[in-house]
């Protein structure tokens, strides 16, 4: 009787095995560190990728000064997509990058927001009055001037057009660029300074104002491969750079090289 059973059970293990097949296994995905502000555009350029190819592609979006950190720190990252060169820098002289894998990648434009239905209307230029605008208890949002890329710009722009002294002690200070973004269509912000594609896909808010590229450092997004990346990194990385992918970026507001 047993050793009937034991012979049943062995044939439905076999059968199981030829219904199902051999296991077959699925590529790793290809970890890709990014600024938050190429959150929308970077997806849409992973789902190309991965329809095009069959390897599946993960996200990971911060500031990217903390990305930066956590790519010190041992984080796994395949690339590495940052929203200066600052910090691209920072990663290179530490060791972190395969060399001659960088190439900058896309630019952008900084842009005064305010919420949708707000009325403010300011022209953007030396001595602006930006403080005015905010009003007396009013503050403006901006990614973090002491680390967050959006902010480091904010912060220099403003410097440069005269305001800064008038507005440093009224910030409402973010994490990462979308957070402040999030202040403005939220209402909890009257104003705040972002990039202008973060700010084309919130409907949230409206761009009241464009800063003068001169005002600023170039709001260049660098791309590199982190050392220790799998194969599939170097693919990617050229699809970045490929016809289809900067089509994608340009729909999204970005410029290309």
């Amino acid at each position: 009787m047993k050793t009937g059973r034991s012979q049943l059970l062995a044939l439905y293990a076999l059968l199981g095995v030829l219904l199902t097949g051999p296991a077959v296994a699925r590529p790793a995905p290809l970890t890709v560190f990014a600024a938050a502000s190429l959150s929308d555009a970077l997806q849409a350029v992973g789902k190309a990728y991965t329809t095009r190819t069959g390897e599946p592609v993960r996200f990971s979006f911060a500031a990217s000064n903390l990305l930066a950190r956590q790519i010190e720190a041992g984080a796994r990252a395949d690339l590495f997509v940052s929203a200066d060169k600052q910090w691209m820098d920072h990663v290179a002289r530490a060791g972190f990058l395969v060399p001659g894998s960088r190439r900058d990648l896309l630019r952008g434009r900084l842009v005064l927001i305010a919420p949708a239905d707000s009325r403010t209307t300011l022209r953007i230029a030396p001595n602006f009055p930006l403080a005015k605008a905010l009003g007396p208890t009013g503050r403006l949002a901006v990614g973090d001037p002491a680390y967050v890329p959006a902010g480091l710009y904010a912060k220099a722009a403003l410097t440069r057009l005269g305001v800064w002294p008038s507005v440093q002690g009224k910030l409402a200070s973010a994490d990462n660029v979308r957070v402040a973004l999030s202040y403005v269509a939220r209402h909890a912000a009257p104003l705040g300074m972002v990039y202008e594609t973060d700010a084309r896909a919130e409907r949230g808010v409206k761009i009241i104002g464009i800063f003068p590229e001169a005002s600023h450092p170039p709001i260049d997004y660098p791309a590199g491969i982190v050392r220790g990346a799998g194969p599939a990194a170097r693919g990617f990385a050229t699809y970045l750079n490929s016809a289809e992918a900067e089509a994608i970026f340009r729909r999204f507001g970005f410029r290309t090289f």
